[in-house]
């Protein structure tokens, strides 16, 4: 209706009205400009000049002091970084391994905090920008009902016969008069629907907007569920060696030298992946898949065992909705983005033969007020969303020759291995941009941490793979 109100006003005030009712028109004409030239600053969100100066000092100033906190931050996890570099190239004691599991431990620790403060800034931005649309939303809502008004009150006086209005004897030069005063009015009206038409489209970029800094939000939330998993793997790490060696040097030498109970532990190590009907593989069957993708792709056996890592153990949400048993607010009619992935999802289990009600999926993650953030639905080991799983799995099936199945951990490791080949990562030098890209589409590099992770436990999957061909 709104649309068109330009086209609509023309004809509908254009006929001749009753004088008597001139005043009453006015007054509403009047009121609904208010309307219009407030609906051009809406974002301003009534607030005086000063007052909204006030708040954007305000607003500048904790931006700047933000930064400067990050920067500090920053800082410190460089001096960090380059003192776990001077470590790791001293001779591999007891001392100095003790001191690289601290010195990394305080660097996570810092980081956390980097995270937790960009965190807290983007949810100021969303609560902002979701307070612009809201207040702009109510007075575009006035704005429409203002102006139906009108219209109605137009057209009902449209009905009265020109010559009732000549005969009641007000006379040529007031009608004359009153023409051209609803000519103006014709005029404003159409003005006011290319200011609504305009606001519209403020409110759509400010939605946008809305939409990325949410989704920022969400990857940031992942970062930080996957720097407090790091953390605590690297005080169990130093826990471990305390309570096996006993803080006595020989003792540590001798774990380290015993290549033969090493290569034992790495064997029987269990490398859990959610999502995998409860089996648990121990990392000598994960390498023989992971080595039988990178035979099909080129992507290097340990890097596809460290994606498949992160992606199933990235926070505890992974595949904990859509279970047998879970409440109607984890179903996957609620937890995945309605327009993108219910309809894949419902193909997906029905060529598989799967119920969609109980085949588990990831959950969405939420805010520290416990708003939702994105959307869930990831599937299996290799966390593809249902309409990303709809682009690959006809090549997982090329490769395989049965149909593909996300929650299969064989058809995980091609399917990622696949995608990771696309995004550059067939080659070592390729391997974090391809990471990056597997986690967010890009390399941002506030989201650093998730690639240098990847690379990290692949190195770490790598010294274990090469101690096992020794």
């Amino acid at each position: 209706m709104y649309y068109n109100l330009k086209r609509r006003s023309s004809h509908l005030i254009m006929p001749i009205l009753n004088v008597r009712n001139k005043n009453k028109y006015l007054a509403a004409a009047a009121m609904i400009l208010t309307l219009a030239f407030g609906a051009a600053g809406f974002f301003a969100a009534a607030a005086d000049p000063q007052t909204l100066q006030q708040q954007q000092s305000a607003a500048q100033d904790q931006k700047t002091q933000l930064e400067q906190q990050l920067k500090d931050i920053q800082d410190q996890i460089n001096q960090l970084q380059s003192q776990l570099g001077q470590i790791s190239s001293q001779k591999n004691t007891l001392a100095n391994k003790i001191k690289q599991l601290q010195t990394e431990k305080n660097k996570v620790n810092l980081q956390i905090q980097q995270t937790t403060l960009t965190i807290q800034n983007l949810d100021q931005q969303i609560n902002s920008t979701q307070a612009q649309i809201d207040a702009g939303q109510a007075h575009l809502d006035a704005l429409h009902q203002q102006v139906a008004k009108l219209l109605v009150q137009l057209y009902e006086n449209q009905q009265k016969p020109t010559v009732e209005i000549l005969l009641d004897g007000s006379g040529f030069s007031d009608f004359y008069t009153e023409l051209n005063s609803y000519q103006e009015l014709n005029k404003n009206i159409s003005d006011l629907a290319g200011q609504v038409a305009a606001t519209n489209k403020s409110l759509q970029l400010a939605q946008n907007q809305l939409t990325d800094q949410e989704q920022q939000q969400k990857d940031f939330l992942s970062i930080q569920s996957l720097q407090n998993q790091h953390l605590a793997e690297t005080i169990s790490d130093q826990n471990t060696v305390l309570q096996q060696t006993k803080g006595r040097e020989s003792e540590y030498q001798a774990a380290i030298s015993d290549t033969k109970k090493r290569a034992a532990e790495i064997q029987g190590r269990i490398y859990e992946l959610f999502g995998t009907g409860g089996k648990n593989v121990t990392f000598g069957q994960a390498l023989q898949i992971a080595q039988y993708a990178s035979g099909q792709t080129g992507v290097r056996a340990a890097f596809l065992l460290a994606i498949l890592t992160q992606e199933s153990n990235l926070g505890k949400n992974v595949g904990t909705c859509n279970r047998p048993g879970d409440p109607p607010s984890k179903s996957w009619r609620v937890v995945m983005k309605p327009d993108r992935d219910q309809q894949p999802f419902v193909t997906v289990t029905a060529e598989l033969n799967l119920d969609p009600d109980i085949t588990p999926v990831s959950c969405p993650l939420h805010d520290s007020r416990g708003r939702q953030i994105g959307w869930g639905g990831a599937m299996g080991p290799a966390q593809f969303i249902p309409s990303t799983w709809m682009g690959y799995k006809d090549q997982v099936s090329a490769v395989t020759g049965q149909p593909a199945n996300p929650f299969d951990i064989r058809d995980a490791f091609i399917a990622a291995a696949i995608k990771l080949k696309a995004d550059g990562g067939a080659t070592q030098s390729g391997e974090w941009a391809a990471a990056m890209r597997y986690f967010s589409g890009g390399t941002n590099p506030a989201f650093r941490f998730y690639g240098d992770n990847v690379v990290a436990t692949a190195a770490k999957y790598q010294s274990d793979i090469d101690a096992l061909n020794q």
